[in-house]
């Protein structure tokens, strides 16, 4: 997911495939390359909310001007 704005974005909803924990992998954000270190920590739980033609959702933190990669955790 990327944003493009000085914006952060808080409670940002995606559609997903499948129910689980989702994990970020990537943060552009992370104190680790100099950012803020603005995102979803530990992970987030999937919601029975249909979105975007998806089954599930999961709801998000955008980091401003960064881009962050989300993966299973399986």
């Amino acid at each position: 997911i990327l944003n493009f704005t000085p914006v952060p974005r808080l409670g940002y909803r995606i559609g997903v495939p499948r129910s689980s924990l989702y994990r970020e992998i990537l943060n552009s954000d992370s104190q680790f390359y100099g950012g803020s270190n603005l995102g979803n920590g530990e992970g987030v739980a999937t919601e029975n909310t249909p979105w975007m033609g998806h089954p599930y959702s999961i709801v998000i933190t955008v980091p401003p001007l960064a881009g962050i990669v989300l993966a299973l955790a399986e």
